[in-house]
C-alpha cells in the first residue's frame, strides 16, 4: 500500500495507539492483508514495537498476515453446525477448490477459512462468503454457493476430454 494511504488511514484514525485496530482493519479491507511492509510502516509511524502489531494481529481470526483470495469461504464447525453436517461440506468446497482451510486457490479467487461460530446456530450448516450468509447449506449446495462468486467447476469438461 502506498505511504500516503496509510498515512491516510493513520490520520483518519486519530494518529495513536487507541485507534490500532480500527487501521488495521482498513488495511485488510483494503489489501485483503496485513503485510510486513504495512506493519513496519505502523510500528515506525505511531511508536508500537513490531511484535505487539504481530501480536493484535495474529490473535484475531479476522486478520491475515497472509495474501487471502477474492472470495474468502467461512465455513462454521460450531456444535450446532457440526451435528447437522458441516464437515461434509467443508469437504465439498475443499475438494472443489482443490485447497485446504488457510490456503488459497492459485488463481487467488478463493481462501477457505473454518469458523467455530459464526452466530446463526438456526441456520446451520452455514457457510459465509464475503460476508454474505448462506444458510442451511447442503453438499449439494455448494457448488451454487462457489458459482455465485466465479467458480466453474471443469471437472465435466475433463471427464469429456
Amino acid at each position: 500500500m502506498e505511504e500516503t494511504m496509510l498515512e491516510e488511514i493513520v490520520r483518519d484514525n486519530g494518529e495513536n495507539r487507541n485507534g490500532i485496530i480500527s487501521m488495521l482493519q482498513e488495511i485488510q479491507s483494503r489489501e485483503n492483508y496485513l503485510s510486513e511492509d504495512n506493519l513496519s510502516y505502523l510500528s515506525d509511524r505511531l511508536d508500537i514495537p513490531l511484535i505487539d502489531l504481530y501480536s493484535i494481529a495474529s490473535f484475531y481470526k479476522s486478520f491475515s498476515l497472509t495474501p487471502v483470495g477474492d472470495n474468502v469461504i467461512h465455513v462454521c464447525l460450531g456444535t450446532a453446525c457440526h451435528v447437522r453436517g458441516a464437515v461434509p461440506i467443508l469437504e465439498e468446497v475443499e475438494r472443489r477448490l482443490n485447497i485446504k482451510p488457510d490456503e488459497t486457490t492459485p488463481d487467488k479467487k478463493f481462501t477457505i477459512k473454518t469458523v467455530n461460530c459464526l452466530g446463526a446456530c438456526a441456520l446451520g450448516p452455514i457457510i459465509v462468503v464475503n460476508g454474505k450468509y448462506f444458510g442451511n447449506t447442503s453438499i449439494q449446495k455448494v457448488a451454487d454457493v462457489l458459482e455465485k462468486y466465479g467458480y466453474v467447476d471443469d471437472s465435466e469438461e475433463k471427464s469429456e476430454e
